[in-house]
């Protein structure tokens, strides 16, 4: 059975929007940012990030429209960021994520314990 190309083409812009949002730093950044404006220092102490991946991160999200930075020429330089409009309404979602997996981390633990368990098993 042939896939319709419409639903191809969905597929793919679904594909490229969730490789931005759904990507382990975009959800932490966005959760972070869901009570305003953070100075960069606050998020890389706050998810225990890399200066580097912290940036990359913050930098796509900008290009993306959901992420807003804000210089202020003081000495020294400080930088803020706080979601746009556009990354509000991500918020919602990513934060049913969030609570998800507060919700279901122990039994995600427990599964992956019974699998190693039987795989190891299964290779001795």
């Amino acid at each position: 059975m042939e896939t319709c190309p419409a639903a191809r083409a969905h597929c793919q812009t679904i594909n490229t929007v969730l490789a931005r949002v759904g990507d382990r730093w975009s959800v932490l950044v966005i959760f972070a940012l869901r009570e305003g404006r953070r100075r960069f220092s606050e998020l890389k102490r706050e998810l225990e990030i890399s200066q580097r991946m912290l940036s990359l991160t913050l930098r796509d999200l900008e290009r993306d429209g959901l992420v807003s930075r804000h210089y202020h020429a003081t000495i020294p330089p400080k930088v803020e960021y706080e979601l746009t409009p556009l990354g509000q309404s991500l918020l919602r979602p990513v934060s049913v994520l969030a609570q998800w997996a507060l919700d279901n981390h122990a039994a995600i633990d427990t599964a992956r314990a019974t699998f190693d368990a039987q795989s190891e098993r299964g290779a001795a």
